[in-house]
């Protein structure tokens, strides 16, 4: 399992009976968390004193119930490259927070790619699909590479601009778009226009600026295939996550090593988890599938 152990500001202080206790900066919050099948005794006193707890509804969703906590916060994280990055967060629907803090196990591994490939005076483009509020993105382009931002949400993009000017990335070359992913690629295949890299987050549903469907399924296979084609003949990583149950660690290692052309590099995949304070384990949060170049 690739964990994201390397965090100060954020941690899963416990977790019990459906929800996961964490603390993000100076606030704790109380989320659900389907994984979390068991049922220890909540002995942390967080549970009693969180400032934002998530209830779920029995009728779909839910709703926040707040504590003290601020509209709006920020925390930072260190990478491995000597780069800090700070993320602004704010409690919104369906439980989220605007960042998933196990993607930092991903963010180390291809920093680190970067930045050695930088250093040896290769010049990186990233393609970062399903972008959201742009942790990769930064993460990409604290490293030295040149970033494309993709997500079909207007307000996720805005976010994740608004997180670049405050990790100092104001100015590093990110090009900000608000587009259907699979849409974006295909032109791009016409455009003739080829990436180093290839970050993608797919949602499990989902739907495009103008209504298009997407469920993960059916989907995300023709999207690796469309994005084999616009990759350079010799590119530095590909990187696909998943947070749906049928696509686990094998069957993305599965799909990267059937579409990619592997000769030059090697595929792994894994879960990724974060660690529990409390208990010394791991609470698994979805998986990761990688191909990594050698030799470049």
């Amino acid at each position: 399992m690739w964990l994201a152990d390397q965090w100060n500001d954020y941690e899963v202080i416990d977790c019990s009976k459906g929800e996961k206790l964490e603390r993000w900066g100076d606030y704790l919050l109380v989320r659900p968390d389907p994984q979390v099948i068991w049922d220890t005794p909540k002995k942390e006193k967080g549970w009693r004193k969180m400032n934002g707890h998530y209830h779920r509804s029995s009728k779909g969703g839910g709703e926040w119930e707040f504590f003290q906590l601020p509209k709006e916060w920020t925390i930072q994280y260190s990478l491995p490259i000597n780069k800090k990055l700070t993320f602004h967060l704010k409690p919104f629907s369906f439980k989220h927070t605007g960042l998933f803090p196990e993607q930092a196990a991903n963010w180390n591994w291809f920093s680190q790619l970067i930045a050695d490939a930088v250093s040896k005076g290769r010049q990186v483009k990233v393609l970062n699909l399903f972008a959201y509020t742009g942790g990769a993105t930064l993460a990409a382009a604290a490293a030295g590479a040149s970033v494309t931002h993709v997500d079909a949400s207007k307000g996720m993009v805005t976010w994740a601009k608004e997180n670049a000017i405050s990790s100092g990335l104001k100015d590093a070359p990110i090009r900000w778009l608000v587009d259907d992913c699979v849409k974006f690629v295909e032109r791009e295949i016409r455009r003739g226009n080829h990436y180093d890299a290839i970050i993608m987050d797919p949602p499990s549903y989902g739907r495009g600026p103008k209504g298009e469907i997407w469920k993960i399924e059916e989907s995300v296979y023709p999207l690796i295939q469309l994005c084999s084609q616009i990759l350079t003949d010799n590119p530095l990583f590909f990187l696909i996550n998943s947070y749906t149950t049928g696509l686990q660690p094998a069957v993305l290692s599965y799909m990267i090593s059937t579409v990619l052309d592997t000769a030059n590099g090697t595929v792994t995949a894994s879960e990724i988890g974060l660690p529990v304070s409390s208990s010394g384990l791991v609470l698994p949060c979805g998986a990761s599938g990688r191909y990594e170049a050698t030799g470049i």
